[in-house]
């Protein structure tokens, strides 16, 4: 465990040293913020009835998912990964007597804790200090917040799980394009990023909740409002763990399986 915690520290102070990249990714997230919170603005005062969350909620959501989008987003994907197994730095790795899965899930964990630690703390900041109806609001209540938290760690490590799914898929395709596309399009709808599941079509709903990318920030961010309940977020963390376990036990029979058939080119 040792050694996987030293490939933690190692990526996260790593990725601290991207400050330029930090600050552009602050700046990008306030405009999109900004332009989410105004679609819904409109939407909310063209005389929309029975919304599934009251419009406050929504932007307090909304700026959560921008503050904490290097941490829980689908799209990010590690190309120091994909560019090992394509050029073959592949071996340097599996020289290593470690478990190769958990040595890319430290790695991953810590890159992404890196990057939302240079930007959450100033949106949070500056837009707690805005006027309505672009304002962050406080957590619904302490115990919605101690849950948020709770939840939110979990999504984090599911997040990562999902993360290191990718590089696995392609060891045998060669190429992260093709399946891993398909599955991040699909994790980043059905994650609440662009739109909070609430507003999903019934059917949407029931199907999204089957699976795993709205346990990774749909749930954090909806207890942190209030908009779930606390016994609904015991209910929903408890599924988060599952989906970690069932993540990392697949993960890692792939991972031993692709390894066999790895066939590294060049010299």
């Amino acid at each position: 465990m040792k050694a996987y915690i030293t490939y933690f520290k190692l990526k996260f102070i790593s990725s601290l040293q991207y400050r330029s990249a930090a600050w552009a990714g602050i700046a990008t997230q306030f405009f999109f913020g900004f332009v989410y919170i105004m679609v819904y603005v409109a939407f909310y005062e063209s005389g929309g009835k029975h919304l599934p969350m009251e419009l406050p909620q929504v932007v307090t959501y909304l700026w959560l998912n921008q503050s904490f989008l290097a941490l829980v987003n689908q799209f990010s994907r590690d190309q120091e990964l994909f560019k090992l197994i394509r050029e073959g730095g592949i071996s340097y790795e599996l020289a290593r007597p470690k478990n190769l899965y958990f040595m890319w899930y430290f790695k991953i964990i810590g890159q992404r804790l890196a990057n939302v630690t240079l930007r959450f703390i100033p949106l949070i900041l500056v837009t707690s200090l805005l006027p309505d109806p672009f304002h962050f609001g406080l957590p619904a209540s302490f115990a919605h917040f101690i849950f948020f938290i709770l939840s939110l760690a979990l999504g984090t490590l599911l997040v990562t799980a999902l993360a290191v799914f990718y590089p696995i898929v392609t060891l045998t395709t060669m190429s992260e394009k093709g399946i891993v596309n398909i599955i991040i399009t699909m994790a980043d709808i059905l994650s609440g990023v662009v739109v909070p599941i609430p507003f999903f079509p019934k059917f949407l709903q029931i199907i999204s909740s089957f699976l795993p990318f709205q346990y990774i920030s749909d749930l954090p961010f909806r207890l942190y409002v209030g908009n779930v309940s606390l016994t609904d977020g015991v209910f929903g963390m408890c599924i988060q763990a599952i989906w970690i376990v069932i993540f990392i036990l697949i993960g890692n029979v792939l991972m031993k399986k692709n390894i066999k058939r790895v066939v590294v080119q060049g010299g």
